[in-house]
């Protein structure tokens, strides 16, 4: 009987020591995201470039692993990287690019470590091509300031905000359009010559609005439609 029982003990004893060591599990290695690029060194923000052969150039990012980093540079024809959009994988910090002469392009650089993890695109720089004998440039697109997309207004009134510059250094007036309907065609400012506009509201509307931008030669630039509602 005494030699049953040792058996049972010794039993019991295995299957709570093969739990317990079947419990423990390996920690999963963590990863961190590589810092986002701080400075953009060339081309610099609202640069007149002299030729369409450019070597464009930003700070190291880091990464807190110690991971080898690489970049993903993007340069678009739009502010907002929708359209007309080059991407390309850098492993340094230096990429010449041949562009289109004559054109507004915007540019920025996100860091990217070796397991494929990604920061924050750095801010965005705009420049100017220079053409073949040009005498004027188009205005930059204009920019959002406020009210920010997607958000919604409290109140019977909102400030309209935008920044908007010129390679050329031309005094720029501004047609403002909101509508309810997407796109806006309800005029509401005719060329004022600041970049912001005190508007009033009707409650419970999804609003849109954009920004022609025109300069003292002619020449002009249509920004995206933006959005906003009000309650």
């Amino acid at each position: 009987m005494k030699t049953i029982k040792y058996i049972i003990l010794i039993a019991i004893i295995s299957v709570s020591c093969s739990k317990s060591g079947s419990s423990s599990e390996e920690v999963p290695e963590q990863n961190s995201a590589p810092s986002k690029v701080e400075s953009l060194i060339y081309p610099t923000n609202n640069l007149l470039c002299s030729t369409n052969v450019l070597d464009f150039e930003w700070n190291t990012a880091t990464d807190p692993d110690g991971d080898s980093v690489s970049y993903i540079l993007e340069i678009s024809k739009t502010n907002d990287f929708t359209n007309s959009t080059q991407t390309f994988e850098v492993d340094n910090t230096v990429k010449s690019i041949t562009l289109d002469k004559e054109t507004a392009y915007y540019w920025h650089v996100k860091a990217v470590d070796s397991k494929n993890l990604s920061s924050e695109y750095s801010s965005t720089f705009q420049f100017y091509t220079e053409g073949i004998a040009e005498t004027n440039h188009i205005p930059f697109s204009p920019q959002l300031l406020a009210p920010e997309r997607n958000t919604t207004i409290t109140g019977n009134t909102t400030k309209l905000e935008w920044l908007c510059t010129d390679v050329d250094k031309d005094q720029l007036l501004y047609d403002v359009y909101l509508d309810t309907n997407n796109p806006p065609m309800l005029k509401i400012g005719d060329n004022i010559n600041v970049q912001h506009l005190e508007i009033a509201l009707n409650p419970m509307n999804t609003y849109y609005w954009k920004i022609i931008a025109k300069d003292s030669n002619g020449g002009q630039s249509i920004g995206q439609i933006w959005n906003f509602d009000s309650n």
